[in-house]
């Protein structure tokens, strides 16, 4: 056979490999879980979580009030006056230690309702986000007896109940950057999930009760912005951890100026991939579709700016476009999917209007030929090339598998570039020359810079950014200090 007349993508698709779903349970529906209970919502609303890769519902969730919000909070600060301040450090630590554990033994549950519930493929929910989540408890229950040897010459102590509120993009990974450091240094919880994906972290309360936490310890308040409101303005919390939109984050801000509360943002981005004429093109391609189109663009630190140096920049965009029409987009839950579902409809016509923004302002878009499910939400993998730094597509947080394109010829011009956004979340550089990484990566203005890498993350290691990427960092000791206060 002549091997011209072959179709060799034709010949090499993958025969469907879905994960199971027999071992997962998902209620009918879900209340709130205030003081070591699932309670009911007091004024009885309840709002759909759905399939954004199929749109059929998964479940019904309580829809939280000020009402439930005073509720948990008063179950928080009475958990914290009686049972967990009066705990020893090592006993903190052994019961952060049993939940990581028990999230150890149902890693396989929590990554299919994951996806299930938010979209990503079960490969990102599987091998990333439940481990690391995992991680991170493991990490702050060795932290919980040894905080006092961290600050020498002073007597930490915590500081009180804290709320936290957390994005769609990485439920249960954000919930443990935020539950595990603050119950490690002492303090209580009232954590409320994203509206469209919070199975996870009402899975998580579960094994809260099973692990026999004191009640109160840690609080779990559904509801959408109006219940994210009540939280941020309640007067008996002590600080806000907040992930989620530069916009929501100056809202934030402003409601709490003026008053006792503490706070760490970790808000929006547009990262900045540089790569240069000496950088591994292969690998550097590779780590450019991991850094944006592998998680749908629904990271915060997405690498969706890329910067190409012009010398070898037909050879990476050509690259590039072949590494595009390799990529799966489809069934989450098939571990053949390179790129999963859009997380809802909203972000959808949001990542919609950007493209079509983008064209009016005159890049020139490139799109994979794949095809895309015909129900529910998904996104083709986005190129824009001949990009101008003043476009909105270069300056907004896109948040989907949307990529812009621009070249440069000196390293000064690469980070004048980079630099130039309201954001400084995170970014890449991608050199065979080590002089280069640590020049260019010490002049870039953001919290996070990996080199010749992208998306690495340790729970060991501090996370956060500049300017309006926030204030603050998670992980690490630096995560312990914000619920931390000094006698």
């Amino acid at each position: 056979m002549d091997p011209k007349s072959l179709d060799f993508k034709t010949s090499w698709e993958y025969a469907p490999a879905p994960e199971g779903k027999e071992h997962i349970k998902i209620n009918a529906r879900y209340e709130h879980f205030i003081g070591g209970e699932f309670v009911a919502p007091a004024k009885g609303r309840y709002f759909e979580t759905i399939n954004p890769a199929t749109e059929e519902k998964l479940s019904e969730v309580a829809e939280g009030s000020s009402e439930d919000v005073d509720k948990a909070v008063v179950a928080a600060r009475a958990a914290l006056d009686k049972s967990w301040s009066k705990l020893r450090a090592s006993e903190r630590g052994k019961y952060i230690y049993r939940l990581a554990r028990m999230m150890q033994e149902r890693a396989r549950e929590f990554a299919v309702i994951e996806s299930l519930d938010g979209g990503k493929t079960i490969r990102e929910s599987r091998d990333v986000d439940v481990p690391l989540a995992i991680a991170h408890f493991f990490y702050y229950a060795g932290w919980a007896d040894k905080i006092r040897y961290a600050f020498p010459g002073k007597t930490p102590r915590p500081i009180g109940v804290a709320g936290q509120i957390i994005p769609w993009n990485f439920p249960l990974l954000m919930a443990a950057w935020k539950i595990a450091p603050a119950l490690a240094a002492g303090n209580t919880v009232v954590l409320k999930p994203a509206e469209t994906t919070p199975l996870t972290a009402l899975k998580l309360a579960e094994l809260i009760q099973a692990a026999d936490l004191p009640p109160g310890v840690v609080n779990i308040v559904t509801g959408a912005g109006a219940t994210g409101a009540a939280l941020v303005n309640h007067p008996g919390l002590d600080k806000i951890a907040f992930t989620g939109s530069t916009e929501v984050g100056k809202l934030i801000q402003r409601a709490i100026a003026g008053s006792r509360k503490r706070y760490t943002l970790e808000l929006g981005g547009k990262a900045a991939n540089i790569i240069f004429e000496d950088a591994a093109i292969d690998q550097a391609v590779e780590g450019i579709v991991n850094g944006i189109f592998f998680n749908q663009g629904h990271v915060c630190c997405a690498g969706s700016r890329l910067f190409v140096q012009e010398s070898v920049y037909d050879t990476v965009i050509r690259k590039l476009k072949d590494r595009l029409e390799t990529l799966i987009v489809g069934d989450p839950l098939d571990k053949n999917t390179d790129i999963g579902a859009i997380n809802s409809k909203m972000q959808l016509d949001k990542i919609s209007a950007y493209l079509k923004i983008g064209v009016a302002e005159g890049a020139e878009l490139y799109q994979s030929s794949c095809k895309l499910p015909k129900k529910g939400f998904f996104c083709k993998p986005t190129l824009f090339l001949h990009c101008s730094q003043s476009q909105r597509i270069v300056q907004e947080e896109i948040f989907g598998p949307v990529l812009s394109v621009q070249t440069f010829r000196t390293p000064e011009e690469a980070i004048s570039r980079a630099n130039n956004t309201p954001y400084g979340l995170s970014g890449g550089v991608w050199t065979d020359k080590g002089s280069k990484i640590f020049k260019v990566s010490n002049a870039l203005r953001c919290g996070v810079v990996w080199a010749n890498t992208y998306n690495k993350f340790d729970p060991s290691a501090p996370f956060g950014g500049y300017k309006e990427s926030g204030m603050g960092r998670e992980g690490g000791l630096h995560g312990l200090q914000p619920y931390i206060q000094y006698n």
